[in-house]
């Protein structure tokens, strides 16, 4: 697929979007050069938005496949280094082409809550595809916290606002550090810790913002 398209928005427009909503972005470092998974809560159709602008490197996204029956989305999310994912269960193509990505060195954004969260003070029930991917891949899970894009665009609201965003990274979470019991203990160890890793972002993402 060509991206060509993601190439020249993404240092374009996506820095437009950064200065318009005025986010400031902290602890860019904790990102690893390699590939590895980004975190975050999930309050807002912004959020993947504003982190594809801002990440460090490109980033790929699982989108719903739904999404693809529109005929425009469909050509433009490929170009924007999104791929589709069939939610409501495990989605083997999906896995295998964010695992491609990953030992390619690449970013693959992940939001484990699966969907918007109806408080913007609390975690949802998290998913374990994040875990279960980079423990296949063998690479870190770095948390993230968003604040502020809940007032950038509500839920239920068509257009975002101008409002102040605030985005911190964590350090990775490296799969490694899991090897008690079999891979399902393991996975649902890791992803209790990258949701512990994505709460301590929040507090810290309150203290900045």
């Amino acid at each position: 697929m060509n991206q060509t398209l993601g190439k020249i928005l993404r240092p374009t427009l996506g820095q437009l979007f950064l200065l318009a909503f005025k986010v400031r972005i902290h602890d860019e470092h904790n990102v690893p050069a390699d590939g590895a998974i980004i975190a975050g809560n999930h309050i807002s159709h912004m959020d993947p938005i504003l982190l594809w602008c801002g990440a460090p490197r490109p980033i790929h996204f699982m989108a719903k496949r739904e999404l693809w029956d529109s005929t425009f989305l469909g050509w433009l999310l490929p170009r924007l280094w999104a791929f589709p994912v069939n939610r409501g269960g495990a989605d083997r193509a999906a896995i295998e082409t964010a695992t491609k990505y990953l030992k390619d060195g690449d970013l693959v954004g992940i939001f484990p809550e699966g969907t918007r969260g109806e408080d913007p003070e609390a975690l949802g029930e998290a998913h374990g595809g994040a875990a279960f991917i980079a423990m296949r891949a063998d690479v870190p899970v770095v948390p993230a916290a968003f604040l502020g894009t809940q007032d950038v665009m509500p839920k239920g609201k068509r257009f975002p606002r101008l409002r102040r965003v605030t985005v911190v990274y964590g350090e990775p979470i490296y799969p490694r550090s899991f090897t008690e019991g079999g891979r399902k203990q393991r996975v649902a160890d890791m992803t209790q810790a990258v949701m512990s890793g994505i709460s301590a972002q929040i507090e810290r993402a309150r203290e900045l913002h």
